[in-house]
């Protein structure tokens, strides 16, 4: 299955973007925004030279995986994959407020180094968009400009809400997906990343989502699993029968307790809290 014929057109700033690039790699998640930037970069390059890249690591939940692949294919690009080694790292394990910033710069010098060449690419873009780019807690936008990284949704001025807008245009099927930040980012601040704790985030996870659940989060605190979901969700989490499918849920993944956040979804919120404290 490939893109229907646009019904919206690529805007110009966007468009433009792409001006003078002959073949480029897209950073590519298959969330919304990355989404975007490859059905752009395919309205207006073409297929034939454009390249999804999908860095492959642990902090990737086997589901989302699946999910790029498949949005890929609607969009029509060529996909590749990429195997990152962040984990390698003694400063991502050690997981400070710039842990981001040492993910995109081992994806984006793996790129560099095996796609680059391979694919004959000129360039290689990324889903940063203007609301992104605003924010205090986006450390992985150091590392895009230090690799000279493009950026075409924050250089065209689109925020989340003109991205989605662009992505049910053009019928993207992760259109309205929610964020899906990379498994790391459930482990505080100044504790250590492990394949073992993105494991147990990552099976919890898809057995709460098993239950019915969508937008939701497991945070790893040792033997406590803290778990946000969008308010509208915490009375019915909270009640029976869901609430003690849940309690064997995270149990099920290695966690001796469940606790559930009154707060809800807090997107950033071990970065902000850091950055508040600095």
């Amino acid at each position: 299955m490939t893109l229907a014929p646009p019904e919206t057109a690529v805007p110009a700033a966007l468009a433009r973007a792409f001006s003078g690039v002959g073949r480029l790699g897209v950073a590519f998640s298959g969330g919304v925004d990355s989404a975007v930037v490859l059905a752009a970069a395919v309205r207006t390059l073409g297929a034939a030279r454009v390249v999804a890249v999908l860095g492959v690591s642990p902090s990737l939940p086997a589901t989302e995986r699946a999910a790029a692949h498949r949005v890929a294919a609607v969009v029509g690009a060529a996909l590749v994959e990429v195997e990152t080694r962040e984990g390698e790292d003694p400063a991502y394990r050690a997981n400070g407020a710039d842990r981001c910033f040492h993910c995109k710069d081992e994806l984006f010098t793996r790129i560099g180094e095996d796609v680059v060449t391979a694919h004959d690419l000129d360039a290689v873009a990324y889903g940063e968009n203007a609301d992104d780019a605003r924010r205090p807690d986006r450390p992985g936008s150091r590392a895009a400009a230090e690799h000279r990284v493009l950026r075409p949704l924050a250089d065209a001025g689109l925020d989340k809400a003109a991205v989605r807008a662009l992505a049910r245009a053009w019928s993207l099927p992760c259109a309205d997906k929610p964020a899906a930040p990379c498994l790391a980012s459930r482990i505080p601040h100044h504790q250590e990343v492990t394949p073992a704790k993105l494991a147990q985030v990552e099976a919890a996870e898809a057995a709460l989502r098993a239950l019915g659940l969508g937008d939701l989060r497991v945070r790893h605190h040792g033997d406590i699993a803290r778990l946000e979901v969008p308010a509208a969700d915490l009375v019915r989490v909270a009640s029976d029968p869901l609430r003690e499918q849940v309690r064997s849920a995270v149990r099920g993944a290695g966690f001796r307790w469940a606790v559930l956040d009154l707060a809800g979804m807090q997107s950033g919120a071990f970065t902000l809290e850091v950055l508040r404290r600095g």
